[in-house]
């Protein structure tokens, strides 16, 4: 399907989140579309696949002007899309999830569709059973399943939108070989990133948007600094990892077991210094997510204990409030739906965190709190915007800006996921400075070039399996890699054998 935009502006209010955009993406290719977060990519491509309408300008599929007035009609189009957060019903079984959508009787066919699921998901290597429950998947599974309902409703073009944020490396090389392949055949594809290594190894070109406009459209070989600077108007020079000296320990976990819905972590051990961040490494559903929440007292050890500062204080068995109160902070990765309030606004928020005193609210005093904060920490924002206002950066910004100064531990689960690299940058850089003042910080990420650029130390999870804490200065991408995925684990116990 050869696809082409002709001056598409969509506003929302006094906002041009897209600006007269034209560009053309031929049949058989792979067409990054490269932006700083707010940059308008994923307006444009909502508009693309029937989300939103157009403001003005056209669209043209194969030469022909069309109008794309829903998902559905986008489908009937031949467009399909692929969210940053899979569009998917965890309660059902995979295969009802699969035949959603689709048209015939109204009573489906089970047999008819499981056997045209399996042959779709054979021939990409694909192994989901399509008898198990949505929610046992992974999120890389979860795109999968979503790839093989739009072929099977007949897309002849996907849009994938930050497609790589939250899955694992080798997940990342199944969903390239997949989008290769599919373009190899004759597909369509839009890919959504701004993750400038993902566009260069994938990508046959790539147009990139700052500030709602399209700034230009680049041919391999790419040079990244020249699309660093397309994306932000500015070099961004990335920051050299501080050596910090560590103090005394903050937290000692000894001997704990910990048990979840599908997994159980047996006889962990682990002490963090005044001032380290350790990084936690694995394939979704591998156990960190369960430690860290063992760490913020979300979830209670059936063994073992957890002790805080270096007196020992017991903290087993204790409360996430009371967690909190001895300076841990814990940071969500579902930022709206875990540590944001949705219809509340940034000065409402401060209201909540700082616990202001007094029978009246001190409004005044609230809003100059909050303009200070968004100063601060350079929040794209307003005191009266509401939080889903906000995008993913300075939402992630605002989460920052909420917690309380001092805190001895910081718990954050993918600090950076869906942000671009200035967004990153200054992330890190304000963490940072709260390890200068002595806090810890353990943190997940399934970027594995953050977890060994920020990282002291690594813990690597595979299946409930843990490994010793790992110098990330020691540590390769393709090391980290393989013991993600279950290899080398037995060098590992030899060397700890021999520690």
């Amino acid at each position: 399907m050869h696809i082409e935009l002709r001056g598409i502006t969509k506003c929302f209010g006094a906002l041009r989140a897209n600006d007269n955009i034209s560009f053309a993406v031929p049949p058989s290719s792979i067409h990054g579309i490269l932006g700083e977060n707010g940059a308008g990519k994923s307006t444009l491509m909502k508009i693309l696949s029937g989300f939103y309408s157009p403001d003005s300008g056209d669209i043209l599929l194969d030469g022909k002007k069309v109008r794309i007035a829903s998902p559905a009609d986008a489908i009937r189009h031949g467009i399909g899309m692929l969210h940053q957060d899979p569009l998917d019903f965890p309660p059902l079984k995979v295969i009802d999830d699969f035949i959603l959508g689709s048209k015939g009787n109204l009573i489906p066919n089970h047999k008819s569709a499981t056997r045209e699921f399996r042959e779709l998901a054979a021939r990409f290597g694909f192994s989901i059973d399509p008898e198990s429950y949505v929610d046992t998947l992974t999120v890389g599974e979860r795109q999968q399943l979503e790839i093989l309902r739009l072929l099977w409703l007949g897309a002849r073009a996907l849009i994938l939108d930050e497609p790589t944020t939250g899955i694992s490396l080798p997940q990342k090389e199944k969903l390239f070989a997949t989008l290769k392949k599919l373009a190899s055949e004759g597909m369509t594809i839009l890919f959504v990133s701004h993750k400038l290594e993902d566009v260069e190894a994938l990508c046959n070109k790539v147009s990139v948007l700052r500030q709602g406009k399209l700034v230009g459209s680049v041919d391999p070989p790419f040079a990244t600094g020249a699309l660093v600077e397309m994306m932000f108007g500015k070099e961004i020079a990335l920051e050299p990892k501080a050596q910090l000296r560590f103090g005394s320990n903050v937290l000692h976990i000894k001997h704990v077991d910990l048990e979840g819905i599908r997994i159980q972590i047996k006889g962990l051990d682990l002490q963090v210094r005044a001032g380290e961040v350790i990084g936690l490494a694995g394939m979704e559903g591998s156990g960190q997510t369960l430690f860290l929440g063992a760490c913020a007292g979300l979830a209670q050890p059936v063994g073992g204990s957890f002790c805080l500062d270096e007196d020992e204080k017991d903290m087993t068995g204790r409360t996430y409030h009371e967690f909190r109160k001895h300076g841990v902070a814990y940071l969500p990765a579902a930022r709206l739906e875990q540590a944001l309030v949705p219809g509340l606004t940034l000065t409402e928020h401060f209201i909540l965190s700082e616990g202001m005193k007094g029978l009246f609210i001190d409004r005044k005093k609230a809003e100059a709190l909050a303009k200070s904060r968004i100063q601060v920490f350079n929040i794209k924002g307003r005191p009266d915007s509401t939080v889903e206002s906000l995008s993913g950066g300075n939402q992630q910004r605002a989460l920052l800006a909420l917690m309380r100064d001092p805190l001895k531990l910081i718990l954050v689960e993918h600090p950076t996921r869906g942000l671009d690299i200035e967004s990153t940058i200054y992330i890190w850089n304000k963490l940072k400075e709260r390890c200068a003042r002595g806090t810890s910080i353990i943190f997940i990420s399934a970027d594995l070039d953050e977890i060994l650029k920020y990282s002291d130390r690594v813990l690597v999870f595979f299946a409930g399996r843990v490994s010793p804490p790992l110098e990330a200065s020691t540590l390769s991408v393709e090391r980290l890699g393989r013991l993600i995925g279950g290899k080398d684990w037995e060098t590992l116990e030899t060397e700890a054998a021999h520690a």
